[in-house]
C-alpha cells in the first residue's frame, strides 16, 4: 500500500492558502502532513485541525509567539525547533533550515532517509546523503506561488504541487 506524505512550510498566516492546502491534502488521502515551520500565529491552528490525518509541525525563525502557538496547537502536535520522526520505515528529520550550516549537518549526518525543511520559500528536492525536500512557500507571499510537496514513501519520489 502506498503511503503519502504531505509536506508544507512557510504558511505565514495565509488562511486562504492553509484552507486550500487542507482541502487538497484531505482529498489526496495523505497519511501524514509535516509542516516545516513559520506557522506565525495561534489563529491558524483551527484550520490545521481540519486535516483528516496526523499532523507534525515545528517552529520556524518567524514564529515569535511560541507559548501561544504551543497552546493553540497542543491538541494536534507538539511544537519544537527540530523533530526526528519514524514513518513507514523512513527516518525523517524536520528542521526549518534558517541556519544553512545546521541544515547541511543534518542532511549529511547519515541518520536520516528524508530531511524536510523550509525557510527559503523556494521549492527544492535534492537527493544527496538524504532526500531533502523543501516544499516552497504555502503562503505565496514572496514568489506568488503557493506550493507544497507530496512524497510517495514506497518509491521515495516527490513532486511539487502548486495550489
Amino acid at each position: 500500500m502506498i503511503s503519502l506524505l504531505g509536506i508544507i512550510s512557510d504558511s505565514h498566516d495565509n488562511l486562504e492558502a492553509i484552507r486550500k492546502a487542507v482541502e487538497f491534502l484531505n482529498t489526496e488521502s495523505v497519511d501524514l502532513v509535516i509542516h516545516a515551520g513559520d506557522l506565525i500565529s495561534p489563529f491558524t491552528a483551527p484550520e490545521f485541525r481540519k486535516l483528516e490525518m496526523k499532523f507534525e509541525a515545528i517552529f520556524g525563525n518567524n514564529d515569535g509567539e511560541r507559548d501561544g502557538l504551543r497552546e493553540a496547537y497542543s491538541d494536534i502536535t507538539d511544537l519544537s525547533d527540530f523533530k526526528s520522526l519514524q514513518f513507514d520505515g523512513l527516518r525523517i528529520a524536520v528542521i526549518h533550515g534558517h541556519s544553512r550550516d545546521v541544515l547541511e549537518c543534518v542532511v549529511d549526518c547519515g541518520r536520516y532517509d528524508l530531511v524536510v525543511c523550509g525557510h527559503t520559500h523556494r521549492p527544492e528536492i535534492s537527493d544527496s546523503e538524504a532526500l531533502t525536500v523543501n516544499p516552497g512557500e504555502l503562503c505565496g507571499y514572496l514568489s506568488g506561488k503557493r506550493t507544497l510537496a507530496l512524497l510517495d514513501t514506497d518509491r521515495l519520489s516527490c513532486e511539487i504541487i502548486e495550489l
